[in-house]
């Protein structure tokens, strides 16, 4: 059970993973373990929230590909449990994102005042640097 937050668990059985040898430097040893995992899971037969699915399936994000599965490959690690530690924590990140909302901006306007202040020291750097030239005789 992958518990993501208080009210969000993710079972076992939704997640699958699969080993895979991992790329880059390692010598012999990354040539014969297979120590990387893909984590995947589908997001459309998932246990989640419906609006937690349409949140995640709106994300332009690469690991989520075009059938709703979220392909996570974690290869950070030389052992296979530090890495399917890693990928469970990131796709617990993931859902995490699609739980919180995105406060809406409010467009503000700037004051009188502010926008006063702004003007004169705009004209007395303009001044200042109008003293920096040659004098005119």
């Amino acid at each position: 059970m992958l518990y993501v937050s208080s009210s969000i668990n993710i079972p076992d059985d939704e997640l699958d993973f699969s080993a895979i040898r991992a790329q880059g430097a390692g010598g012999q040893n990354v040539n014969k373990v297979s120590t990387a995992i893909h984590l995947r899971f589908d997001i459309k037969l998932s246990s989640l929230a419906e609006v937690y699915k349409e949140r995640l399936l709106a994300f332009k994000d690469q690991r989520i590909n075009k059938d709703g599965v979220i392909v996570i490959k974690a290869q950070r690690f030389r052992s296979q449990d530090k890495n399917r530690d890693d990928a469970l924590g990131r796709l617990a990140e993931l859902v995490r994102t699609a739980t919180t909302i995105a406060k809406v901006r409010r467009a503000t306007k700037a004051t009188k005042g502010s926008q006063r202040r702004r003007m004169d020291s705009k004209t007395q750097r303009g001044k200042t640097k109008a003293l920096r030239g040659k004098p005119s005789i």
